[in-house]
This record gives structure tokens, C-alpha cells and sequence, in this order.
């Protein structure tokens, strides 16, 4: 049996290629005739660089600001193997949650900036690349992309060095800049903001959404994705940028359609299980390619809150738990790489290959 391996990152505990190697590890132990191979997903967030570099391309690593301004290693893919070279930039590599070095507060929450993704984008533009995908998900920061604005030179300046290059903010967030779904409102209380500190930097927001007008010639802020990766989002589309679908980059840019079409099972997964997954993340739109093409789909992960009816109707064949294993979430978390190989072990030596004939 062929088996498709394709889950997104677990939270914190695993990465999507992390998670990859678990899985592969437990269900090749229990069945080792099957072809199991590997496809790590990701919908522009952590671990986007690290999903795209299992498949091609060439890593670059660059020191740069990280939130609070102390320089921190990020890493960038390059790929060069058409005529016009594409850069994968993974914003949280440079200003994400894991660098501010603890719990974030109120006052991370004001200070933290993007600074280190412009960066990033003006090593891109070094390397002469002509297509800037940048990817937007778990960040510290709250700036509307101000920083990064600011390290290629400022708006004017930013907005001539990118004229000419193709520019893509991969989010699978549609929320706009400001109001009451805008960044500070529903995603500053996550980076460690208070109630003062969100209205802060609100006002702070609505302010500098007048040079980004300026540079687009428009007002973007409402526009879908523009309340990414704490507004970052909004510069990006100012600069030219449009917004695709993080989970639809890398499904593109790794012939997921492919990998789909050859398995007779799909196996994926992501940390919590729950009814926002089924609103238009990486499993949704991986069991929606597989439930197409007739192929059927099991879930793997941390903890699984959907009830079998819900799971059922989402077109999905079963779905398991790493808790229910481990025992506790804390084992769960803990141990999270042995937990996930023993779930595919036990899950891989109950299957038959008529289960897949009949999606499960």
C-alpha cells in the first residue's frame, strides 16, 4: 500500500518534518512493505523554510534583528533552479514568539517589530531573486510591518527596490489591519498585550495605515490578510504583494496534487484537532484533494475535540489522538516524537488494506 505522509507542524512540540519522520518511523514498524513516503506541509507559518527545504532549493542562513532587536540566525530558502530564482522568507524565523526569549507581555507586545524581515527580504533581493514569497503566521509583532518597511530603506525607497519583483504574502488569515477582527484586537492578546496595550496599538496601526496608502495609492486595510502576522501582512500588500493561501504555496510549490493522486492513503495531522481546522487549514485542504481523487484520510493529533459525526462529515475516514496513547497531555507534549510513532504503530498494525478500498 502506498502511504502519503503529509501533516502540518504540531504547536511547539514537533515539526511538520518532525512529525513526518515519527509517523513514518511507527507505521513502517508495524507494516514495513508499504511505500510510505513523506510530505511535511505548513500554511506559512513556523516551519515553512523547513517544509519547503525537505523538497528543493538551497537553505541561506543570515544574521538579522529579531523582535526586540537582538540579532538572531534566520534562515531563508533559495530556489534556482528556473531561470528566475524564488526566496521563501518564514517571517517567524526572524520575529517570531520563540525569540523574544520568554513569556511574551505588554511590553514585547509594543516594542516587538519586523525589522529583521526586511532583513531578510533585502538579502532575497541580493541574491537576485525575482519572486518573494514571504510566509505569515506566529509572530511577536504588532507593527503593521513598520520594521520592516524601515530596513529596506524606508517607504519610498522599499517600495522602488520591490517594484520589480514579484511579491506574495502566503497567510491562510483573512482578518484586515484594524477593528474589532483587525490584528490588535485578535491576535495582540496572543502576543501578550493587554486591554491598554491593544488600543495602543490600534491607534498605533490606524496611523501608520496612512503611508500605507500612500504607497499603494489605496486603502488596503481591509483588505483580506492585511491583519497577518500582526499587520505585516498589510505592508506586503502595499508593496505590491498579493495574498495566496500559505497551505496553497507550498501544496504548488511541492506537486502535492501529485503526491495525492499516487497514495491509497493520506495520512496528516496537525497539535489540536478542533473545528478551526476545518475552516480552510492544511488538513481541510489536504482531505478535500484526497476525498477528489477517492483517496482516504486519517488524522493524527495532539488531541482531537471534533466529535465522530463532525469527523465523518468533514470527509475524513478516522481520527486519533496522540493523548490517548500517552495517557496524559503532558506525556503527550513531553514526549511528543516517541508518543506520535507508537499512535502510527498501533494505528498501521490494526489496518487492513481493504480499509483503504473502503476509506476505513
Amino acid at each position: 500500500m502506498r502511504v502519503l505522509i503529509a501533516p502540518d507542524s504540531f504547536g511547539d512540540t514537533l515539526s511538520a518534518v518532525a512529525a513526518c519522520r515519527a509517523v513514518a518511523r511507527g507505521w513502517s514498524a508495524a507494516r514495513p512493505a508499504d511505500d510510505v513516503r513523506s510530505a511535511p506541509q505548513s500554511d506559512g507559518g513556523p516551519g515553512f523554510v523547513d517544509v519547503l527545504a525537505s523538497r528543493f532549493g538551497t537553505v541561506r542562513t543570515a544574521t538579522v534583528a529579531g523582535p526586540l532587536g537582538a540579532a538572531v540566525e534566520a534562515s531563508w530558502l533559495l530556489d534556482d533552479r528556473g531561470a528566475e530564482p524564488v526566496a521563501y522568507i518564514e517571517c517567524a524565523q526572524a520575529c517570531g514568539l520563540h525569540q523574544l526569549g520568554g513569556r511574551p507581555t505588554p511590553r514585547t507586545a509594543m516594542a516587538a517589530d519586523t525589522t529583521g524581515v526586511g532583513q531578510l527580504v533585502a538579502e532575497a533581493l541580493a541574491a537576485g531573486a525575482s519572486t518573494i514569497v514571504v510566509g505569515l503566521g506566529g509572530s511577536a509583532t504588532t507593527d503593521g510591518g513598520h520594521g520592516m518597511v524601515d530596513a529596506l530603506g524606508g517607504a519610498a525607497e522599499a517600495a522602488a527596490r520591490l517594484a520589480d519583483v514579484s511579491l506574495v504574502a502566503a497567510s491562510d488569515v483573512e482578518n484586515p489591519l484594524f477593528g474589532q477582527w483587525g490584528a490588535a484586537s485578535v491576535f495582540g492578546p496572543q502576543k501578550g498585550a493587554d486591554p491598554t496595550t491593544v488600543e495602543i496599538l490600534e491607534q498605533r496601526m490606524i496611523q501608520w495605515n496612512a503611508t500605507l496608502t500612500t504607497i499603494a495609492g489605496r486603502d488596503i486595510s481591509g483588505e483580506e490578510g492585511a491583519g497577518a502576522a500582526g499587520g505585516l501582512g498589510a505592508a506586503l500588500l502595499a508593496l505590491g504583494a498579493r495574498r495566496i493561501s500559505g497551505a496553497t504555496v507550498v501544496a504548488d510549490a511541492t506537486g502535492r496534487a501529485d503526491d495525492v493522486a499516487a497514495a491509497d492513503l493520506v495520512i496528516t495531522g496537525e497539535g489540536k484537532f478542533d473545528s478551526q481546522t476545518l475552516r480552510g487549514k492544511v488538513v481541510a485542504a489536504l482531505t478535500a484533494s484526497a476525498t477528489a481523487a477517492g483517496i482516504p484520510t486519517v488524522v493524527f493529533a495532539g488531541q482531537v475535540a471534533l466529535t465522530p459525526g463532525e469527523i465523518a462529515s468533514a470527509g475524513i475516514a478516522s481520527a486519533f489522538a496522540i493523548v490517548d496513547i500517552a495517557g496524559s497531555v503532558e506525556v503527550a507534549m513531553n514526549d511528543a516524537d516517541n508518543q506520535l510513532a507508537r499512535l502510527a504503530q498501533q494505528v498501521a498494525a490494526q489496518w487492513t488494506d481493504g480499509d483503504s478500498e473502503r476509506g476505513a
